[in-house]
């Protein structure tokens, strides 16, 4: 049986009582660059939102899932999106809130975890995730574990005015 939990951390589904969390994040205005959001979510849309997470990803096309520490303490979010069981692909995205908690490994666990799912539960071939230009230590995070950078979106993201480069990178699983 696949256990989405590691050496340090675990990841599970969002839960009723994350609501707290979530608003925190979601809200949060320094994240709003890499999550495309441009105004600030409700309690009840975020509500409303964790009353519909457990349905299934082949039926919404993505997975929140949320990362957490050995004592279950949320320090972070990944998530699966644009789940394309067609084309056997996904796009993946991750946060770790918890500062402190940056730059320990987290992220790579987490990264590793759910590419596992993805390449032996959900059988798809492939993951990406797109990477702002200049943010280091996702791309650095990235490549190290076996994600290649594929192409540069030119002028993609616009911030405070001005337009950021996104890099686009793929880990393909080749069945070998």
């Amino acid at each position: 049986m696949l256990k989405l939990k590691g050496e340090h951390i675990f990841l599970r589904a969002l839960e009723p009582e994350d609501l707290d969390f979530l608003y925190q994040l979601e809200n949060n205005p320094e994240i709003w660059e890499i999550s495309g959001t441009t105004t600030p979510y409700s309690r009840h849309i975020l509500r409303y939102y964790l009353d519909n997470a457990h349905k299934d990803i082949y039926e919404v096309k993505q997975l929140r899932l949320c990362i957490c520490n050995p004592k279950g303490v949320v320090i972070g979010l990944i998530d699966l999106f644009d789940f394309d069981p067609q084309n056997l692909r996904v796009g993946m995205g991750i946060i770790v809130s918890d500062k402190a908690q940056r730059n320990k490994g987290v992220g790579a666990e987490a990264i590793e975890i759910l590419c596992n799912y993805v390449f032996s539960v959900l059988g798809l071939r492939q993951v990406y995730a797109n990477v702002l230009e200049g943010n280091e230590p996702s791309i650095h995070l990235f490549t190290k574990l076996g994600f290649k950078q594929v192409g540069v979106k030119k002028d993609w993201i616009k911030s405070n005015g001005q337009f950021k480069n996104e890099i686009l990178f793929q880990k393909i699983n080749k069945g070998e």
